[in-house]
């Protein structure tokens, strides 16, 4: 991931434009154009040998030729040409190319790479449609209508979609910060773009199309850091594209490419949206809106029937009504005829005037209950629906002059010329406003998806069961043994093993390799229990009961051994040609009440190994219950999956049947989750049925296919996990002894007690005021790090599992300079803990190949300065700041201090 040299291609001083044409109709002439007329300040050159000048700007025969180094190229000629244009302006200094040419083949975009590598050249494209920057006034596309300024980013891979949002836009006076074509994304692609605009002041909100996703890191890492400061609203193109097309499991056939994108889109906090309308509600709401604090709305309207529409819309979404409360409707009840409605939706009646519409919004926008309002309006001959709009702009405009509570408000004037111009004024005066009660109430529940996202993000998951353990040997062995013998799909009894070796309950299974071993098998079972079950065993067969392979409810040896007969004759004439290994036998599990449940795990093309849960049993690829994750899980992660599916509400139980042990269901996705990442072997994997009652789980069936990491390496994990194997234990005099690890998500339970021992001052020192509140959402952002990118090692006290200190950094995208900070207990100070984490810190760092740690530091903070002095950090005071040091650790190659001058140091602090 880099954004390097991205402010030359989203903030450049100057522009040249290769290939520019007088020829009317060409590319060269439309970009030449729209470059002259969007008030661009910078220079702009031309660059043509066909012609002196155009457009009365001279135009130079080639880039050697330009009076300077231009920040930003577009570049609009022969294919054939680029990778030497791009190596001409890389030479003369630029570093930002926009390519907007077609027909680039593999061979000339890696000749066009290549050519760009040696200066860190950046490209957006080829074959795009620009550029637009509406607030510098840059409109480098050959689009056919320029953007208004405004503050929504619009990132698409398809240059027509962009020109239909921004005719649509400009219609309804919504304008854009950015409007980024991608095209082909040789080089810049959405990951580069989201973690660009997510430090981006500009940009209230970010608007994406997607065709597909490259390089799925990095875009889940910007993403997730893009929709953590601002809505990143998302729509999928293909959706229906063939998916994941093994067969092997019920996973890999239920699996596809849309279900993973979904998963990764929801796992990134991105709103996703199905069709362009419902793209373009997104852009409008969050173009006018401030923060939702809650979800209630208040639907004011002069005609029931719109009311009723809305209310419907609402209920279908799972949207909240406002509730008024008493005292509203007996201060409405003064103000109102005696007609109103009384209730929520609120009726005014149909001759409703300004001076009513505007008396209704003061009580309703000042009720405490109220967290947004829609006003609606039905053409009458009673009364001006111009008129209204205006008192409601009015009433506004006039709460914010007197500083009352500003929430969400929208509008849906109903029907054509009578609310034209009304919708007009509405956008004049940043009021969200729709044609339809239906687009309205979408409008209104973009809003709330966005919050609820927002909270999921920050939620703190519960922690895991501290006596977990995994037997990783165990599962390898028996991964590593089947692949020795050739085998891809585990027996059921090696599939067995593997899960029970990461504590995953499933029922005890014996092979047999004939009918007369199956009845010895069988009358040993039945004599503790009343029945049993015999599956066919073979590696030809995936599923078994397909072809008669399973009998259920066996309560005799001799049955059993018949049941074994009769398959082998079925399958016989069946399956020909299927190597049939034995039998597999086992008691028949009596669990009357439990849910069949499915668990498995499938690799998708661009996101790597993708989890699913669901509704299970035979009928699973027609029930197709099921929901998707990306790993890792934690056990909330694991519930908002388990919350996908319509199961879901079976197992809160109903009527006579008790709700089912949903941590342990949870509990179970999580192990599988930590048996993929450990284990990429594993490709594809079924636990079908897994029952789930109140008593907890157990697995019945499962199959796992492996393939050899060396020969065919898995797709790179999408969520880099926790790693594990940074912990470390160890024992601090005057400290006792400790556990060193990354931080956890569950962490924020921690620092409550934290803070308790740290001082005000050492406070202001850490964050640089005096008085910061380590509220839920601060927490929730030290506690959720995204790995790839940051790191924070915290110190545990073994004994009481107080957290005593804190040391983290936090990467430039690039992940060459990274910024530190640490925050130990203050009665801890000077017993070396915070030397250590800090030691721990620049160790890693030096592991990850950082270039150089950085930090700001207090003049004032003695102790941290001579820390830093004796680390061999480099010490300047900020020239604009007296009060500031800056201090900074180069990495790449200093010499690495020895263990005894540093032992010998950090007993100071």
């Amino acid at each position: 991931m880099t954004i390097r040299n991205l402010d030359f291609l989203f903030a450049p001083k100057s522009v040249a434009l290769i290939g520019a044409s007088p020829q009317s109709g060409s590319v060269g002439r439309i970009l030449a154009a729209n470059l002259a007329a969007g008030g661009f300040t910078g220079a702009i050159w031309h660059v043509n040998p066909k012609y002196p000048e155009i457009d009365g700007r001279p135009c130079f025969k080639s880039v050697t030729d330009l009076p300077g180094a231009p920040d930003l190229a577009v570049i609009a000629t022969p294919s054939a040409t680029i990778p030497k244009l791009i190596d001409e302006l890389g030479k003369r200094g630029t570093r930002a190319a926009v390519v907007i040419t077609a027909g680039v083949t593999p061979t000339l975009g890696r000749a066009m790479l290549e050519a760009a590598r040696p200066y860190l050249l950046r490209i957006q494209g080829p074959n795009c449609l620009g550029l637009m920057l509406p607030p510098i006034g840059l409109d480098a596309s050959f689009g056919n209508r320029a953007p208004l300024a405004g503050e929504i980013a619009f990132i698409s891979q398809s240059g027509a979609l962009i020109t239909a949002i921004v005719d649509w836009a400009a219609g309804r006076g919504i304008g854009f910060s950015h409007v980024v074509s991608l095209g082909d994304m040789a080089d810049i692609d959405f990951g580069d773009v989201l973690d660009y605009l997510a430090g981006d002041i500009k940009s209230r909100a970010i608007l994406l199309y997607i065709e597909q996703v490259t390089h799925a890191a990095k875009f889940m890492s910007a993403a997730r850091r893009a929709a953590r400061v601002k809505p990143v609203i998302v729509i999928k193109g293909g959706r229906h594209a063939d998916g994941a097309k093994a067969a092997h499991s019920h996973t890999g056939a239920l699996a596809g490419t849309d279900s993973a994108y979904e998963a990764a889109f929801r796992r990134a906090g991105l709103l996703r949206v199905q069709e362009l309308q419902d793209l373009f509600n997104a852009a409008e709401i969050l173009a006018r809106q401030p923060k939702l604090l809650g979800e209630r709305l208040t639907v004011l309207t002069n005609g029931g029937g719109a009311g009723v529409l809305a209310v419907d819309r609402l209920a279908d979404l799972h949207g909240h009504l406002t509730v008024l409360t008493e005292a509203t409707i007996q201060l409405m009840n003064a103000v109102m005829p005696a007609t109103w409605s009384k209730g929520n939706p609120v009726d005014i009646v149909g001759d409703a005037d300004a001076a009513r519409y505007t008396k209704a919004l003061d009580i309703l926008a000042d009720a405490d209950a109220a967290d947004a309002i829609l006003v609606m309006n039905c053409p009458t001959a009673l009364a001006s629906s111009t008129e209204s709009a205006k008192a409601v702009v009015d009433a506004r405009n006039r709460r914010r002059a007197v500083g009352k509570s500003d929430q969400p408000l929208l509008t849906c004037w109903l029907g054509d010329s009578a609310a034209r111009e009304a919708r007009d004024l509405f956008a004049r005066e940043r009021i969200a406003t729709f044609e339809t009660p239906a687009g309205a109430i979408e409008g209104f529940m973009q809003l709330v998806r966005y919050s609820r996202a927002q909270e999921e993000m920050m939620a703190t998951p519960p922690a895991m069961p501290s006596d977990i353990v995994f037997d990783t040997k165990a599962a390898s062995a028996v991964i590593a043994s089947s692949l020795a013998r050739g085998q891809v799909m585990l027996s059921e009894v090696d599939a067995k093993t593997l899960l029970a070796s990461y504590g995953i309950p499933v029922v005890a299974t014996h092979v047999a390799k004939t009918p007369e071993e199956v009845a010895t098998i069988a009358e040993k079972l039945l004599a503790v229990d009343k029945a049993c079950v015999v599956k066919i065993l073979s590696d030809d067969i995936s599923h078994k009961s397909d072809v008669g392979g399973v009998r259920l409810g066996l309560e005799s040896a001799g049955a059993a051994r018949d049941a074994a007969k009769a398959m082998l004759e079925r399958i016989g004439s069946q399956r020909p040609k299927a190597r049939i290994e034995g039998f597999t036998v086992q008691a028949m599990v009596h669990r009357p009440r439990a849910h069949e449940l499915i668990i498995g795990v499938s690799e998708d093309a661009t996101f790597g190994p993708i989890l699913m849960f669901g509704a299970g049993g035979t009928s699973v690829e027609v029930v197709h219950d099921t929901g998707q994750a990306l790993p890792p899980l934690d056990m909330k992660l694991a519930r908002d999956l388990m919350r996908q599916t319509r199961v879901h509400k079976l197992l809160d139980g109903y009527r006579d049947r008790p709700p089912a042990d949903l941590d342990a269901i949870a509990l179970t996705l999580t192990k599988i989750s930590a048996m993929v990442i450990a284990h990429p072997e594993i490709r594809e994997l079924d636990i079908n049925p897994l029952l789930a009652d109140e008593h907890g789980v157990m697995g019945l069936d499962a199959r796992v296919r492996v393939v050899s990491q060396t020969d065919h390496p898995r797709q790179p994990l999408s969520i880099t996990p926790y790693p594990v194997h940074e912990e470390r234990r160890l024992t601090q005099s005057d400290v006792g002894h400790l556990m060193i690890r990354p931080i956890r998500p569950e962490d924020e339970r921690l620092y409550e007690d934290l803070r308790k021992r740290v001082t005000p001052a050492d406070m202001r020192m850490r964050f640089f005021t005096a008085g910061q509140n380590l509220t839920h959402t601060l927490i929730a952002r030290l506690t959720q790090i995204d790995y790839a990118r940051e790191m924070a090692f915290v110190a545990i006290d073994e004994a009481t599992g107080a957290l005593l200190g804190v040391a983290r950094m936090v990467s430039d995208p690039d992940r060459s300079r990274a910024e530190y900070a640490v925050l130990v207990a203050s009665d801890l100070k000077g017993r070396g803990l915070g030397w250590l984490l800090m030691q721990t810190l620049i160790d890693y760092a030096r592991r990850e190949k950082f270039i150089q740690l950085f930090g700001s530091v207090f003049a004032e903070n003695v102790a941290m300065l001579n820390m830093c002095r004796d680390l061999g950090f480099k010490i300047e005071i900020l020239p604009d700041d007296p009060t500031i040091n800056r201090v900074t650790l180069d990495l790449a190659g200093s010499p690495k201090p020895s263990p005894a001058s540093l032992v010998m140091k950090r007993s100071k602090y």
